[in-house]
């Protein structure tokens, strides 16, 4: 009898796959709060690292840094297959399009107790959608 343990996740969002104390695996996969005409918010995790990997489809790595009291965006493409690391206290959060999956490393204490999510301005808004469309 097989030890391993097979799983995914066929719905939206990000559903956890994996845990232990260490780490977490989840698997993200498009939802409405992540399309590029939906967004309105960017995160950040203050004590760890996020690590991502593009399995399929296609997700904008959208980035922010507070210069000066306001956000200065900056946006990628991420390729299939490269692992994209997210350093602790920094401003993210991933534009995704229908068909997207993505796999999700992280510390399995991230959440809501040592993140913070910032609504985005419309000028802020306006700025972060103009990254996004030069990165596609």
């Amino acid at each position: 009898m097989s030890a391993i343990v097979v799983s995914g996740n066929d719905g939206e969002g990000l559903k956890r796959v994996y845990e232990n104390s260490a780490w977490m695996v989840g698997v993200k996969n498009y939802k409405t709060a992540n399309d590029a005409a939906k967004f309105d918010e960017i995160e950040l995790h203050r004590e760890t690292d996020e690590l991502f990997v593009l399995i399929d489809g296609v997700c904008i790595l959208l980035e922010a840094v507070v210069d000066g009291g306001r956000l200065r965006f900056e946006a990628q493409r991420m390729k299939r297959g490269l692992v994209y690391v997210i350093p602790s206290s920094h401003w993210h959060t991933t534009i995704t399009e229908p068909g997207v999956k993505l796999v999700l490393i992280e510390d399995p204490k991230t959440g809501s107790a040592n993140s913070e999510v910032r609504k985005l301005a419309d000028a802020d808004l306006e700025a972060a959608k103009a990254a996004i469309a030069a990165a596609r």
